[in-house]
């Protein structure tokens, strides 16, 4: 007879484990750090352990699973082609930017030709339904089902009668076995255990909503990002512009891959061409610089602004919108160290149009000539994108895939682009290479 599920207790701080808990760790002697978990036991695992059956890798890859097509090609492209069959997805975000709605898109899409089941700890049946006549997505065909147990998902899982499952959150649902409530480190570990163990027995692929942090990251213990198979990031303005997929983990492609979409009235839609929608209301004034940015492996456009102003207080202010604020103090440092500019009077504004948030080192060029253009009431001479990553002494330093983003600009009428030195292969047309920063400013700003 199969033994039954019992619970252990884990110090967090070295690992040592219990039989029960007390508040102090026997192994390293911290206090209150031993943690309720649920030891999983399967019938066919004997307790003397028995000798693993080995196979080739041909025969393993003769058993793979097609991938499940959501239909919505952005979405397939960050999953690396599609849903694999038996794989375990958490999808984050901030609330109210639109993971539910896009998984919602995603279930409705898949429900015509597969099996879908849409499982919600957070909202009733009636509200998901009011959703889903919204967007449009009320099929006969999508399933829907309203629990907090683990237990019970895993369970229905487990019958496997669904090839895809979405469960929203991870963080509202709960083992009967742990006494802890909703959310707790134990609970979304033991959780997620159950659910992985259901979906690799049965290959049904699930997709899991996490919660974040106010700081951004994904809320409950780090080890929920490495069990499952792929982690996405939804990010954007709650409030407006664009929303950007962005893959964090994915055993089963790159994690290059973006997808980029709109928020409308029937939910979130792929943007096909977002460099030309983010600069369509581009105003050309000093302090507006285009940047050749890359989002994963696809070239983007964005507008990076600055605004320089004579501080009113002792102390400049320094704010920045889509970008890391201690990069552009950095860069600030640097500008004033290698250049003649003053700044140090100055209160600096930077925003990078669209929501779009810059993380690539890239983007330093565009914001240290847009900085520049703002101070010294300058304009770029010419028609340009500008990239290129900069160092402490003011060097511009080569970046990937020049070619990816002289193509982007090109395509959108702009004939010329300001980048680091090339020093092998033939130099694009149109393109120059600038060495340091200070030699940027001097050649490529005019008067108006």
């Amino acid at each position: 007879m199969a033994k039954k599920d019992t619970k252990k207790y884990v110090c967090s701080n070295c690992g040592a484990e219990s039989s029960t808990w007390s508040g102090k760790c026997y192994n390293c002697g911290e206090w209150n750090t031993l943690e309720e978990q649920l030891v999983i036991t399967f019938s066919n695992v004997k307790s003397g352990g028995r000798t693993l059956q080995t196979q080739s890798v041909n025969k393993s890859l003769a058993k793979d699973h097609k991938r499940l097509s959501t239909g919505i090609a952005e979405v397939d492209s960050v999953f690396g082609g599609g849903i694999v069959a038996g794989s375990v997805n958490l999808i984050a975000g901030q609330p109210g930017i639109g993971k539910s709605t896009l998984l919602l898109q995603v279930a409705y899409a898949l429900s015509s030709n597969r099996s879908v089941l849409y499982i919600s700890a957070e909202e009733s049946a009636h509200q998901i339904g009011i959703r889903a006549e919204r967007l449009g997505t009320n099929s006969k065909n999508l399933q829907l089902a309203t629990s907090t147990s683990a237990d019970d998902i895993a369970a229905t899982i487990a019958q496997g009668s669904y090839e895809l499952v979405i469960i929203d959150s991870i963080q509202t649902i709960a083992c009967a076995a742990i006494s802890s409530a909703a959310g707790n480190v134990s609970q979304i570990t033991n959780s997620t255990a159950l659910l992985t163990a259901a979906a690799k027995q049965t290959g049904t692929a699930i997709i899991l909503v996490g919660h974040v942090t106010k700081e951004g990251s994904i809320a409950g213990p780090k080890v929920l990002e490495h069990v499952v198979d792929v982690v996405l990031q939804l990010e954007g303005d709650r409030y407006g512009g664009f929303k950007v997929l962005r893959t964090v983990k994915n055993r089963y492609g790159s994690t290059n891959e973006t997808g980029i979409f709109e928020m409308i009235d029937n939910g979130l839609q792929p943007v096909a061409n977002p460099s030309a929608a983010l600069l369509a209301e581009r105003q050309v004034s000093d302090g507006s610089v285009i940047l050749a940015t890359l989002e994963g492996t696809r070239p983007l456009l964005v507008e990076v602004q600055a605004l320089v102003n004579r501080t009113s207080y002792g102390y400049p202010k320094r704010a920045a919108s889509g970008i890391d604020l201690n990069r552009v103090n950095l860069l600030v440092a640097m500008l004033e160290k290698r250049t003649k500019l003053n700044l140090a009077d100055q209160d600096i504004y930077i925003n990078i149009v669209g929501g779009i948030k810059l993380t690539e080192p890239a983007a330093d060029l565009a914001v240290v000539m847009a900085i520049a253009s703002a101070a010294k009431g300058l304009q770029l001479k010419a028609n340009a994108v500008v990239f290129g990553e900069l160092g402490l002494s003011g060097e511009i330093r080569h970046v990937p895939f020049v070619e990816k983003r002289l193509s982007e600009a090109k395509k959108l009428g702009f004939d010329a682009a300001i980048g680091p030195v090339i020093k092998t292969g033939k130099k694009p047309p149109g393109y120059t290479g600038v060495r340091d920063v200070r030699t940027a400013l001097n050649t490529f700003l005019e008067k108006e």
